[in-house]
C-alpha cells in the first residue's frame, strides 16, 4: 500500500452558522487518483480551496508527508509541492501557450526578469514550457493565442499551468466541466497517465469518468466524508445510494460499468 501524502483531521469550515465542510479524518495514498462526489453544496470546492491554502479553515489540521501545512499561504503550498488547476494563476488569454506556461514555470523557479517580453529569452523558463506543452499534449498549439484555442485546450493549459509547478499533489476542480466527449477522454486519459508521478485529488460531476478514472472515492454530503472506498465498494454502499446516487444512477452505474 502506497504511503499516506495527504491527511486531514477534524478540517471545520464555517460561513456565519452554515457549516461548510467538517471532516473528521480523510486520507490520500501517493499516486492515486482519489475523487470528492456529492450533490452540490456537500462541501467539495470548499475543501479544495482549504487544501490548497485559498481559504482558511476554522478548526483542524491538514497534514501534507506528514507536516503541518494548515497556516501556509498559497505560495508556501506551491513550493512545497501542491498545486491546484487554473487556479494557480489565471489564463492571460491575449498571450501564446507557450508565454503561459514559461510564466508558470516562472512561478515555481522564482526566476525575476524585467518585462513579459523578456520571457521568451530565457532559456530554462522556455524549455520548462516547451517540456510542459508536450505533456498535456500542446505542443502543436505551442505559438498560438490561448484566446484562440477550443475550451477543451484551454483545459489542459489550465492543467499545464499547475504541472509547470512541478507538484507532488495536484487539486482538479471540474477539468472536464464544458468538454465534449472527445476531450472529456483525452483528459481522462492525461490524468491516468499524470498518476505515475503524481497524486490527485479529483473533483468532477461526471460520475462516469470518476468511476473510470479513480481508485479511490470519498463522498461528501452536507460537508462531512460518508464513505470512502473503491468504485465498486462505493457504488453498493448503502448510505451512499441513499444519500447521493439514488437506487436508479447505483443500477445504471453498474449496468455501464
Amino acid at each position: 500500500m502506497s504511503h499516506i501524502i495527504l491527511e486531514v483531521k477534524d478540517l471545520v469550515k464555517r460561513f456565519g452558522g452554515l457549516v461548510a465542510s467538517d471532516i473528521q479524518h480523510l486520507e490520500v495514498r501517493q499516486g492515486e487518483i482519489h475523487a470528492l462526489i456529492g450533490p452540490n453544496g456537500a462541501g467539495k470546492t470548499t475543501l479544495l480551496s482549504q487544501l490548497s491554502g485559498e481559504m482558511k479553515p476554522d478548526a483542524g489540521a491538514i497534514l501534507f508527508e506528514g507536516e503541518d501545512i494548515s497556516a501556509l499561504p498559497v505560495h508556501k503550498r506551491v513550493q512545497a509541492g501542491i498545486a491546484r488547476s487554473y487556479q494557480i494563476t489565471t489564463l492571460l488569454p491575449r498571450l501564446t501557450v507557450r508565454e503561459n506556461l514559461a510564466l508558470a514555470v516562472q512561478a515555481r523557479t522564482g526566476h525575476s526578469f524585467d518585462f513579459l517580453g523578456t520571457v521568451m529569452d530565457e532559456t530554462d523558463l522556455d524549455e520548462g514550457a516547451i517540456n510542459t506543452a508536450a505533456r498535456v499534449g500542446l505542443s502543436p498549439e505551442l505559438n498560438q493565442i490561448v484566446g484562440t484555442l477550443s475550451h477543451g485546450k484551454q483545459r489542459l493549459l489550465e492543467l499545464g499551468m499547475a504541472l509547470a509547478c512541478e507538484p507532488r499533489l495536484i487539486l482538479l476542480d471540474e477539468p472536464m466541466a464544458g468538454t465534449d466527449v472527445e476531450e472529456s477522454h483525452n483528459m481522462g486519459t492525461l490524468m491516468l497517465s499524470l498518476k505515475k508521478q503524481h497524486t490527485i485529488i479529483l473533483v468532477e460531476h461526471d460520475i462516469d469518468a470518476v468511476f473510470r478514472l479513480a481508485d479511490r472515492i470519498s463522498v461528501l454530503v452536507a460537508g462531512k466524508v460518508i464513505a470512502t472506498g473503491s468504485a465498486e465498494e462505493i457504488k453498493h454502499n448503502p448510505a451512499v445510494i441513499t444519500a447521493y446516487l439514488g437506487e436508479e444512477d447505483a443500477e445504471e452505474l453498474e449496468v455501464n460499468g
